[in-house]
C-alpha cells in the first residue's frame, strides 16, 4: 500500500467557478497567521508559507516541508483552501526525484 506525502502546493485566489477570491488580502492575512517576530523585532513570514502571484493572481505558495514541522498548519491551509472551494495547484513532492 503507497503511503500519502504531503505535497507543496499553490493556494490561488480564484473559487473553483472563477470568480476573485475577497478580500483583496486574504493571502496577507493568511500567511500572517503564520509569521512570527524574530530577533529583530520585525514580523516576517514562514519559510514554508508566502503570498504571492501565481499567473496575475494572488496566491499563498505552502511547502510540503510545514507538515513535517507542523502538520496541523499545513492540514490547516488545505482545509482553508477546500473549505472556501479555491483552487488548489499541487507543485509536487520535494523529493518526488529521489525516490519515484
Amino acid at each position: 500500500m503507497s503511503e500519502k506525502h504531503p505535497e507543496n502546493f499553490i493556494v490561488v485566489g480564484m473559487t473553483l467557478d472563477g470568480k476573485k477570491f475577497r478580500p483583496s488580502d486574504w493571502a496577507e492575512r493568511l500567511c500572517g497567521i503564520m509569521s512570527a517576530f524574530g530577533a529583530d523585532h520585525r514580523m516576517s513570514y514562514s519559510p514554508y508559507v508566502r503570498p504571492g502571484l501565481h499567473l496575475g493572481e494572488k496566491c499563498v505558495y505552502v511547502a510540503a516541508r510545514l507538515y513535517e514541522v507542523e502538520p496541523l498548519a499545513y492540514n490547516f491551509l488545505a482545509g482553508f483552501a477546500k473549505d472556501n472551494e479555491l483552487q488548489v495547484i499541487n507543485t509536487g513532492r520535494p523529493d518526488a526525484m529521489a525516490d519515484d
